[in-house]
């Protein structure tokens, strides 16, 4: 079994029977976050992972508590609920949300909204100090007899296979020929001094022969891009997952960091060709202006917000393994008051992802993308109960439904840019999706 009965007594001893409040219990566990969703994510309608670079992770099952919100006003909304849901100190709630503060417009998103945080029954997290915890939380009213069943019953995932070659289809949508066309009706909107910079994005769908088990996707993104955000994201029968390399925002008591990523290139095939590519990006004036819309934005925004913001005045290169960007690490100390749900609310979406201006963006955003972004630029992550967090952008992703799977990359255009140049930037921000569910 994958939880030990030593555990499940533990659990079943302090949990009791049914109570007019959340109750919750922690145990030390051996079990790691993600070892623990490819084991049962199959028997719940909701799973989630989600780990950080410094290896802290937190994986969870069902719903012990759960609040959703949409508007011009999602994120305070999530932050009033939660506040006032009567949940114990320090329980984590995972926390999702998409581009369109209205949420996701087509049937391929079903079951994703405008924004969500839900508290798991079943988690495990592993802090930075590397040891998991196991946290089960049942909701008022609710006895635990169920969910111990279940947690009893569990038993380790089946080996992982290294992902092998099998038969599949790539379309994309829209076609790369409509693509370019997007991109050249906003570098001359751009240049009319309609906007400075506008993200247009496109997705490719793979359709493959067999489907593999969406959290082992997760598992072998994580192993390759380890210095990335890796998530995944279970409602019903579909999941979206990713390796991101971009931080929205964390939160640490009082102290805030964004890092955000604009401009980018591909990597070399030896360290000699990676630094000549990346000292190439740095030079860029096209890729600094890009850079320099996205922080100075962030910049003015977090600033009303902070004591001491610090805001570096040259990007440094941030190697992924299929890309090379230009990234600012910003960080500061919020003002008293100020939460984690405001801060992230006043910065997104930031120009990494919408446009600058912000508003004249999405206005053209919307008259020439030909796709439902749904989750895609949007943000994933956790909160907990005492106001800290971490939301990354949802990038370099996709949407997996059994054998078919939609993946998602998008640009920053700007008035120098060109559309046969942009559509292979794109290509080389899908490659990590593609190059793991077309060996499926």
């Amino acid at each position: 079994m994958l939880i030990s009965s030593d555990d499940i007594r533990s659990l079943a001893t302090a949990l009791g029977g049914v109570s007019a409040t959340v109750r919750t219990v922690v145990v030390p566990t051996s079990v790691h976050p993600l070892q623990f969703v490819r084991s049962a994510a199959h028997l719940f309608g909701r799973a989630f992972f989600f780990s950080e670079p410094t290896g802290r992770a937190f994986g969870g099952l069902g719903a012990a508590w759960r609040a959703t919100a949409s508007g011009p006003d999602r994120f305070s909304l999530l932050e009033e609920e939660l506040s006032t849901a009567g949940l114990p100190p320090d329980v984590e709630a995972a926390m999702g949300f998409s581009f369109s503060e209205d949420g996701p417009k087509s049937d391929l998103w079903d079951g994703f909204g405008a924004a969500e945080a839900c508290v798991p029954e079943i988690a495990i997290s592993v802090s930075n100090s590397g040891k998991p915890q196991l946290r089960v939380t049942i909701a008022a009213g609710q006895s635990s007899d169920r969910v111990l069943s279940v947690l009893a019953r569990l038993v380790e995932p089946d080996r992982l296979r290294p992902p092998e070659p099998g038969d599949y289809t790539i379309e994309a949508h829209p076609s790369t020929l409509e693509w370019q066309r997007e991109v050249d009706d906003a570098v001359e909107a751009i240049r009319a001094g309609v906007v400075h910079k506008v993200v247009l994005s496109r997705s490719v769908v793979v359709k493959s022969e067999a489907s593999v088990p969406p959290f082992d996707l997760v598992h072998h993104l994580g192993a390759v891009h380890r210095g990335c955000y890796i998530f995944g994201w279970q409602t019903g029968d579909a999941v979206f997952l990713g390796a991101t390399p971009e931080l929205l925002l964390s939160k640490r008591g009082r102290r805030i960091v964004s890092n955000p990523l604009a401009g980018s290139a591909r990597r070399g095939p030896d360290d000699e060709a990676d630094r000549g590519i990346g000292a190439e990006l740095m030079a860029s004036s096209k890729d600094r202006s890009e850079h320099a819309f996205v922080v100075d934005d962030i910049r003015d925004r977090l600033g009303p917000l902070t004591g001491d913001l610090v805001v570096p005045s040259e990007p440094s290169v941030l190697r992924t393994a299929a890309v090379q960007h230009l990234s600012t690490r910003i960080s500061g100390t919020l003002l008293d008051g100020v939460s984690l749900y405001e801060a992230a609310a006043t910065i997104y979406p930031t120009a990494a992802v919408g446009g600058s201006p912000r508003q004249q963006a999405q206005v053209l955003i919307d008259k020439v993308e030909q796709l439902d972004r749904g989750w895609y630029t949007g943000g994933i992550g956790w909160v907990d109960s005492d106001g800290d967090g971490t939301i990354a952008l949802g990038l370099r992703c996709g949407l997996v439904r059994g054998s078919e799977a939609h993946v998602f990359a998008g640009n920053g255009i700007v008035a120098e840019s060109d559309a046969e140049t942009e559509l292979l930037e794109t290509r080389l921000k899908l490659r990590p999706m593609l190059n793991l569910l077309s060996a499926t």
